[in-house]
């Protein structure tokens, strides 16, 4: 039988999607909105800087050697990485700290900070890399479709010592007091959209991928990741079309038999949507094709959306690292302004991407790629008076972090706000990262990837299991192309 396959959207969760069904067989076609290949992790190139759009931090690299893996090939068949040392530098209040990519030295890091703190992390690691192995396994690659998915003995006997039921900020605070110590190991949860106290300690794994598995930099940026994939894709026989932009998926007694679009009409046997979720159903479906109601969109806890500024400085700048946290504000206001109350922020957290500092070929020689990104709650509405504020306040904290003035050096500038992510990727409330991973949106209760109600309709993607992040993402596609076989077989 025809095993025709499309798929909406080519950011990683749907080059992912498409490798693994055209490995099985599937004729597969991406339909991208964008003229390149990448969704949210495009890359852009103007007056000679080179800035990755949305992704940059690369954790979890067994993830990604697993995925090619899969194929028969290796990560460096298609692109180079690098461990970054130190991983990252924090901005406290009294100073900066740089976190170091060797783990004895982090243990004496620590110790130098506490007394006693090293025998401490050193038993936090132990117990987050049972998580990380464990909930991988038990809980990240599973479809999240019924409770009986984690009916097995590992699980059950596992079960506590997952932490799936404490949270991660309490189970910090068990063995740390020193405010920097606890904000670095509460650092890596906001990836995942809600704050350490509504986030499970199970996610104590992301200090695990951090301090052991490390920061790595692909060469030449995020894009390629996005490059090799699309390679592999290319590879396997998976048809790419540019510019396409859907609008409408038409039903037939509850089957989709066609995704509508002002310059194309494409038919298949089966449809994957790896676009946002909540645009799918409530943008292209009618409403008695939803699995979701409007309501129920409305009472998810999203993750943050951002304000970023992509800036080319035309002169070097001293004293910066790759990845740098500024923690040298109140973090509870901020994430009250966020989560609580939502605002723009008073005097926010911000997190500094320098790549430039690693790979002299994504700036013109003796200049600086900044991407500055400011975690802000969704549905935000943002203006240039409001984006030129926040983009004073920044440059001023960097300056005066560095100790040299670079406003007047400053020779590109590009602004990414909430109204951008919505134009761009038809992001729900122009959020930046899905769902908040809080239990209640964790595994079985996030929304599914299978339409109940379409019997040739799937769903990848942050939205859906495993949640945000790239390697999920890159999980998820693995995921979705399972059930999409499952539905083939049956056929």
């Amino acid at each position: 039988m025809s095993k025709k396959v499309t798929i909406i959207g080519s950011g990683f969760s749907g080059l992912s999607a498409a490798c693994y069904l055209a490995k099985q067989g599937c004729e597969v076609t991406i339909l991208e909105k964008h003229d390149s290949v990448g969704g949210r992790a495009r890359q852009f190139t103007s007056d000679g800087f080179t800035y990755d759009m949305g992704p940059s931090w690369y954790w979890m690299p067994d993830i990604f050697d697993k995925f090619f893996a899969d194929f028969g090939k290796k990560v460096s068949d298609y692109y180079v990485i690098e461990r970054l040392t130190p991983s990252y530098r924090i901005i406290y209040k009294d100073g900066p700290l740089d976190i170091p990519s060797n783990i004895d030295e982090l243990y004496l890091m620590f110790e130098n900070i506490e007394t006693g703190s090293a025998a401490k992390l050193k038993k936090f690691l132990k117990e987050a890399e049972y998580k990380y192995n464990i909930g991988m396994h038990d809980l990240v690659y599973k479809p999240g479709l019924s409770l009986t998915e984690f009916l097995n003995m590992r699980f059950f006997r596992g079960i506590f010592k997952l932490d799936v039921f404490n949270s991660i900020a309490s189970h910090i605070r068990k063995s740390f007091t020193n405010p920097k110590l606890i904000q670095l190991l509460e650092f890596p949860v906001l990836f995942l959209g809600a704050l350490p106290k509504n986030t499970p300690a199970l996610y104590s794994l992301m200090n695990y991928s951090d301090m052991i598995g490390g920061t790595w930099y692909p060469k030449g940026g995020m894009i390629s990741v996005v490059n090799g994939m699309h390679k592999l894709a290319l590879e396997l026989g998976v048809k790419f079309e540019l510019n396409v932009d859907v609008n409408k998926i038409n039903i037939i007694e509850n089957k989709a038999i066609e995704v509508v679009s002002k310059n194309k009409n494409a038919n298949f046997d089966v449809l994957v949507s790896s676009a946002d979720y909540n645009f799918t159903e409530q943008k292209l479906l009618d409403k008695k094709y939803r699995n979701y109601s409007a309501n129920y969109w409305e009472t998810r806890k999203l993750a943050p959306s951002s304000l970023i500024f992509y800036i080319g400085v035309n002169k070097k700048l001293p004293n910066l690292l790759h990845h740098t946290l500024f923690f040298d504000e109140d973090f509870d206001l901020h994430s009250h302004e966020i989560y609580t109350d939502p605002k723009w922020p008073t005097n926010p957290l911000i997190y500094l991407s320098c790549t430039s500092q690693t790979d002299n070929n994504v700036a013109p020689e003796g200049c600086e790629n900044l991407m500055v990104l400011i975690p802000i709650a969704p549905n935000l509405k943002d203006d240039k008076a409001t984006n030129d504020k926040y983009f004073d306040m920044v440059i001023s904290r960097i300056e005066k972090q560095i100790g040299v003035s670079f406003k007047d050096n400053i020779s590109f500038r590009r602004d990414f706000a909430t109204s951008d992510f919505i134009k761009d990727y038809n992001s729900f409330k122009g959020n930046a990262y899905g769902l908040a991973n809080t239990l209640s949106q964790t595994a079985i209760f996030k929304p599914k990837l299978i339409n109940k109600k379409i019997s040739n309709l799937f769903y990848t993607g942050q939205l859906t299991v495993p949640g945000p992040g790239v390697p999920p993402c890159l999980i998820s596609g693995e995921l979705v192309a399972q059930q999409v076989v499952k539905y083939f077989n049956k056929k």
